[in-house]
């Protein structure tokens, strides 16, 4: 049930994140929205982080299945694709290691923040 419970959780805001997008005139996935205001929800407070864990690290752990339809419709839409393949795998290759890079970036960052913080708490 606590399960049931967390689930109903993300998708409420998920389901606010696709009412934000029908109504915002802006060119942002519903899905983004979802994650900013589960993001909101969290560093404010309103929303307790164990509210939602265990459905989330359950989530975390059947993602590889997700990628099964996006693999499928590769392979049905091969003849289609082999056309423009090197471009493709060209903007693949650089998209995924620039988000890498942000990624890595963005994370040390937070950890040199985070680190600061915590020696500052110390100090005091």
């Amino acid at each position: 049930m606590k399960l049931l419970r967390q689930f109903l959780v993300i998708i409420a805001i998920s389901f606010l994140g696709e009412v934000l997008h029908e109504f915002l005139p802006l060119p942002v996935p519903a899905s983004i929205y979802g994650l900013v205001l589960m993001l909101v929800f969290l560093m404010t407070g309103t929303l307790r982080l164990e509210s939602v864990r265990d459905a989330g690290k359950f989530l975390i752990e059947i993602m590889p299945v997700m990628f099964i339809p996006a693999g499928v419709g590769l392979v049905t839409a091969w003849g289609e694709l082999q056309s423009v393949l090197v471009p493709v795998l060209v903007i693949t290759v650089v998209s995924t290691v620039a988000v890498m890079a942000v990624s890595g970036r963005v994370t040390q960052s937070v950890i040199r923040h985070d680190k600061k913080r915590r020696n500052e708490v110390t100090k005091q």
